[in-house]
């Protein structure tokens, strides 16, 4: 059971940072430099609650039920979708707190790069979900 919950988890987690990337991120770059932070920072804030929850929630049920199988593949795959919570405080939290601490009014083209940047280093999370989605369904065999 803990390994039909990894999974979930996991899919739900890979769901939600494909639809950032893939139709968030492109619908957000359309806008204005100061609309398109006033957009990022309410959806940053809530994407990373939703998906550091997720992240630990799946980690947790894959150790679960690799403790009860011995079926490293649980282990890995929890592994790989935990690992996005040191990828996003070392490589993509000094982007977030420079784009946080942007005033609105002072967006410009330099807030435009950042944020397209941030939707790039995003994209390694999307690709980590999906790794740790196929080694889940793959323990699931």
């Amino acid at each position: 059971m803990f390994g039909q919950l990894a999974l979930a988890t996991a899919a739900l987690f890979t769901g939600a940072a494909v639809y950032i990337n893939w139709a968030e991120q492109p619908a957000r770059l359309q806008l204005d430099d100061g609309a398109l932070l006033t957009q990022w920072k309410p959806s940053y804030a809530s994407g990373f609650t939703m998906q550091a929850s997720l992240a630990v929630l799946g980690f947790v049920f894959g150790v679960l039920e690799w403790i009860v199988t011995n079926n490293a593949l649980w282990l890995l795959g929890a592994s790989v979708l935990v690992s996005n919570w040191p990828y996003t405080m070392l490589v993509i939290m000094p982007t977030n707190t420079t784009l946080k601490n942007t005033a609105v009014e002072s967006a410009g083209p330099a807030t435009r790069a950042l944020i397209e940047k941030w939707g790039r280093l995003h994209a390694v999370r999307s690709i980590l979900g999906g790794v740790s989605t196929i080694l889940f369904l793959w323990a699931s065999r």
